[in-house]
């Protein structure tokens, strides 16, 4: 990463609460044709997140500490601060001397661009400040919320914006934070209601919604120079398993999350 850094465009998009299960059966099934030909061998990879919902996790993500490989450890780190006796540091580990990654990377002459989603990023009060707070820049309308049924499009359209304005020689870290899959999602299935709420299977369309229009994004990171790209969810979430239902709470469908990282080269789609 220590030559990835200053040499490439940056995206860190985050899925947020997608379940790795549904993930893996819609890349297996064909169902993610956008990303899953980005996927390292066209799967997901099976990762444990750093918390168990939202803001937990996104502390520890920016903080160097993405989703962890599902197996036994320890397993080096891409990023990292600068951090004495740290294990999961190595020599390929990008090392930050700033108490967030984000702020490392501004420092290492990266404009920092936040496009938020869920309501952690909607920087209507103190709390929903912190986390695009870091950024040097950070967008987040109504549209863009998890009450839109058309908020990735409405992201996307502004990452291509943001894209289009930067100075050709200006290397950027986006972060967007996808909100489709969150509740809730029941209008992205043709036939859902309100009523009958969200389930297993309006979760899976939100996805496939995301994949509809991803290539859009992953056009306009790569439109300039390279992008190493990192897509992963922060949290998945609980729909009556075993009893449990939601997330910020320890059940395997929260923990288990999926994650790849990949380059986009110029002109991906």
């Amino acid at each position: 990463m220590g030559q990835v850094v200053g040499r490439d465009d940056l995206l860190l998009v985050t899925l947020d609460t997608l379940r790795f299960d549904v993930a893996a059966e819609l890349a297996e099934a064909g169902r993610l044709p956008n990303l899953a030909a980005h996927l390292p061998g066209g799967r997901w990879e099976e990762r444990h997140a750093p918390g168990s919902f939202t803001y937990a996790s996104h502390q520890a993500m920016f903080a160097g500490f993405l989703p962890t490989p599902a197996a036994p450890g320890p397993h080096p780190r891409l990023f990292a601060a600068r951090f004495e006796g740290s294990e999961s540091t190595a020599d390929r580990t990008y090392v930050f001397d700033a108490p967030d990654l984000v702020s490392g990377l501004a420092d290492a002459g990266y404009r920092t661009v936040c496009i938020g989603g869920v309501g952690f990023f909607n920087k209507r009060g103190a709390l929903g400040s912190v986390l695009p707070g870091m950024f040097q820049e950070s967008h987040w309308e109504p549209e863009f919320g998890v009450a839109s049924p058309t908020s990735f499009e409405a992201q996307v359209a502004r990452a291509e914006r943001v894209v289009a304005e930067l100075p050709a020689g200006q290397r950027l870290f986006l972060f967007v934070n996808v909100p489709s899959l969150h509740q809730p999602n029941w209008f992205h299935l043709p036939g859902a209601t309100r009523e009958a709420g969200d389930s297993r299977a309006t979760h899976a369309a939100a996805l496939e919604y995301v994949d509809r229009h991803i290539g859009r994004l992953f056009a306009a990171a790569s439109s300039r120079r390279r992008c190493f790209t990192i897509v992963c969810s922060d949290h998945g979430t609980a729909y009556g398993d075993d009893g449990w239902t939601g997330h910020r709470l320890g059940h395997e469908s929260v923990w288990t999350v999926p994650y790849a990282h990949f380059f986009l080269e110029p002109g991906a789609h």
